[in-house]
């Protein structure tokens, strides 16, 4: 799964990133692949998502090239179960990225688009967030 190899802070004060609303202009066009899959909005993306997303891409699409565009480096800590308040805050539980509207998660490219079709209607269930498929012809019109 992906996390970081090294952190400043191992426990962020700010747990909750940036705000939740707007959009994003910021990793909203496709860059390396033919295809994306585009989420349409807000949510957090934990590392456990964003690895069975891409099994399931990488299975059903054999021999294209995978681009991840998204990188889980933010820390969410959890306190133990029977823990009072007061105490400070929990232990280290995962990492996660928060998720715009617009932001492009993955990009494949090197095979056939019902392949790809196929691959992203079935990686958008594993996602918490509604997600789009887009291609690059899509974004020149």
């Amino acid at each position: 799964m992906l996390t970081p190899k090294k952190i400043v802070h191992r426990k962020v004060f700010n747990r909750y990133g940036q705000t939740r609303k707007g959009t994003l202009l910021r990793g909203s066009t496709l860059v390396n692949g033919e295809f994306g899959l585009k989420a349409m909005s807000t949510n957090w993306l934990s590392s456990r998502q964003i690895e069975s997303a891409r099994r399931v891409i990488s299975r059903r699409c054999k021999g294209a090239k995978i681009y991840i565009r998204v990188f889980p480096s933010r820390p969410v800590t959890k306190k133990a179960s029977n823990i009072p308040m007061g105490v400070g805050t929990g232990s280290l539980e995962y990492f996660m990225f928060p998720v715009k509207p617009g932001r492009i998660i993955f990009e494949v490219s090197g095979v056939a688009e019902e392949k790809i079709r196929e691959a992203f209607r079935i990686a958008g269930h594993k996602l918490p967030f509604n997600t789009k498929i887009i291609s690059r012809n899509d974004n020149l019109i």
